[in-house]
């Protein structure tokens, strides 16, 4: 089989997760003190305040420990102006970003800046921070900066709360994914209940899924061949740790699988069988889902799961590895 005209695919993708973090000592004593209606820097060993604090000097590598207290009100240094706001920006009608040397700081601090129009803001410009009324510790506890020259610092009502240790960041990443022409022939041939493979020009290798170029010499890989759902576990690795948005319990087997005709192992799950009991070498076949909920994805394929067959020798798939 050989690439001819082929349909170009298209879809939209979109990323969400939840990403959760721990903080450290540093940026810990940071959020903590927006939490407190404070901006908190760090000083360097050459005597500079860093805002944001860092957690190791840029000169000598030490970690820094001496915190210190900056004013919110500070001076524009450099700014971009935005005028055709996106989702997820500080707000829906055009402002700037700017950074912000604040007063007590000698490091630039980039923020929002709320302001009409672009004729409002300038480099020199006095600005100050407008807090929010209800703050968590994380960045946005400073809204936007506007101008002013007069602190309009909360009290701190927080002296006994604990210290912030950890953040959640919500991840949304939205995108458009064309399909290249050897993966829109792979794509479709999934829809039929087909594996495609494609061979390399120079010694023959299937490699699945199909690339675009052989990676070793850069020609084009546009000879395909139906391979078989058939083959070997080759490594694998136990999942035992639970995970926010995961479909299986714990433990299941992600695994590496070498299919019959082919030359490169692609990851997949193995299941129908105890986590303990797969093996390198161990013959599995696809699953796979009814027909009616087939499409343009390798997840028409439920999961892999042992055939029964002998394991395959060690040597016969080791270069695989």
């Amino acid at each position: 089989m050989t690439l001819g005209n082929t349909e170009v695919l298209a879809a939209p993708l979109v990323m969400k997760f939840d990403y959760t973090r721990s903080t450290g000592p540093t940026i810990g004593r940071f959020l903590t003190g927006l939490r407190a209606g404070r901006v908190v820097g760090v000083r360097g060993s050459d005597g500079r305040v860093l805002v944001p604090p860092a957690e190791f000097d840029p000169i000598t590598a030490d970690a820094l420990t001496e915190f210190v207290d900056v004013a919110d009100v500070g001076t524009v240094q450099s700014w971009s102006w935005v005028a055709e706001p996106v989702s997820g920006q500080p707000f829906d009608r055009p402002f700037a970003y700017a950074l912000i040397k604040l007063d007590g700081a000698d490091t630039a601090l980039l923020h929002a800046v709320d302001v009409a129009a672009a004729a409002d803001i300038s480099t020199g410009m006095r600005v100050r921070a407008r807090w929010a009324a209800e703050r968590t510790g994380d960045i946005h506890d400073i809204v936007a900066f506007e101008p002013g020259e007069t602190s309009t610092a909360p009290a701190d009502s927080s002296a006994d709360a604990e210290p912030v240790t950890g953040i959640i960041t919500p991840i949304d990443l939205s995108f458009k994914h064309t399909a290249a022409p050897q993966e829109a022939v792979f794509l479709k041939g999934l829809t039929e209940g087909k594996l495609l493979g494609a061979r390399a020009q120079l010694d023959g290798k299937v490699y699945f899924p199909p690339r675009g170029a052989d990676p070793r010499t850069g020609e084009p890989t546009d000879d395909f061949v139906e391979v078989s759902d058939k083959g070997i576990v080759t490594t694998f690795c136990i999942v035992n740790v639970p995970f926010m948005g995961q479909r299986l319990k714990p433990p299941y087997v992600a695994a590496y699988v070498l299919l019959d005709g082919t030359d490169i192992p692609f990851l997949h799950l193995v299941l129908g069988v105890e986590a303990s009991d797969v093996r390198m070498g161990m013959r599995v076949e696809a699953v796979w889902k009814p027909r009616e909920e087939w499409g343009l994805s390798m997840a028409n394929i439920d999961h892999f799961r042992p055939t029964g067959e002998p394991d395959a020798e060690y040597d016969s798939f080791a270069h695989h590895l």
